[in-house]
């Protein structure tokens, strides 16, 4: 998705196999820039393309990568320094975003990606929408685990989809419910997968396992403070549970009063009346309207 390297003369790097279209052209389609690396003592100069089809790779020339910007932002590697459970905790329950939406961001974790997120939330029996800082210790306890276990299992098998457990999400979640999928739940029973909106990404969830608080309302939401605040969902609420976004203050002081509407005092007359009914649209009418006018006029 992010593009690849190739040098003159050779094919590119693919991440799985090489396709069978693939050449040696030069110089290559989709090529975005060329470096020249010039070679000492006469050596000749080898040339590097960079080709990306999608435009979403990104080249940066630092001195010290480790320690600059993007790379030193980046959050822990859940398999060579995740964070011990204790230290998990705190980082997730300081925050109050939707756990999905934690998982996403890079700066907390990095290399998590979103079909990642939902693998981790479905072993760890956890709500994409459920709020961070209302997590219990057992809900953080099957998070920090299933993170360690999903990642490393992927890793292991070289992201080969093929060889990913057959009771992961992964193999049932694509095409929202078009494809019929054969998870079930430790039940023997069907499961019903559902799809939700979480941090601007589809999210893949199973209801039966992956449920809310009583009510309908995520777990710790239900605070004293907060009932005022709570809002009832209808019948035409997405399948998400979480109250939407209320208007800030700021944005209702931006909007300018409506100034009242002038009352017009309009005798009433065939005149009038003929051209109230013309704005129907009507094209009989508006011809009704025209004879009334010049009726009136005579």
């Amino acid at each position: 998705m992010t593009g690849m390297l190739q040098i003159k003369g050779e094919l590119a790097t693919y991440y799985k196999e090489t396709p069978r279209k693939a050449s040696t052209d030069w110089p290559p389609r989709f090529m975005k820039f060329i470096f020249h690396l010039g070679g000492k003592n006469g050596e000749p100069v080898t040339e590097l393309a960079f080709l990306d089809a999608r435009r979403l790779g990104r080249i940066r020339l630092c001195k010290s990568p480790l320690t600059e910007p993007p790379i030193s932002t980046l959050g822990f590697d859940p398999i060579l320094s995740m964070p011990p459970l204790e230290d998990f905790k705190q980082r997730v329950r300081k925050r109050s975003c939707p756990i999905k939406a934690l998982l996403l961001d890079q700066s907390f974790s990095a290399g998590v990606g979103n079909w990642v997120a939902d693998e981790i939330l479905y072993h760890a029996r956890v709500h994409p929408e459920h709020r961070c800082n209302t997590l219990s210790d057992e809900n953080l306890e099957n998070l920090h685990q299933s993170m360690v276990d999903v990642c490393r299992i992927a890793v292991e098998v070289n992201a080969d989809d093929s060889k990913f457990p057959e009771n992961w999400l992964f193999k049932h979640r694509w095409g929202k419910g078009k494809k019929k999928h054969t998870l079930m739940l430790p039940s023997g029973e069907p499961a019903t997968i559902k799809w939700i909106t979480v941090g601007g990404r589809t999210s893949a969830y199973v209801a039966e396992l992956q449920g809310l608080g009583t009510n309908g309302d995520i777990e710790g939401k239900d605070d004293p403070k907060k009932r005022g605040k709570r809002k009832r969902k209808t019948a035409n609420d997405s399948d998400s549970d979480l109250t939407p976004l209320e208007e800030s203050a700021d944005e209702e002081t931006e909007k300018a009063p409506q100034a009242p509407r002038e009352k017009v005092n309009i005798k009433k007359s065939k005149y009038f009346t003929a051209v109230g009914i013309a704005t129907s649209g009507s094209r009989r009418i508006t011809r009704q309207m025209s004879r009334m006018s010049a009726s009136i006029e005579k």
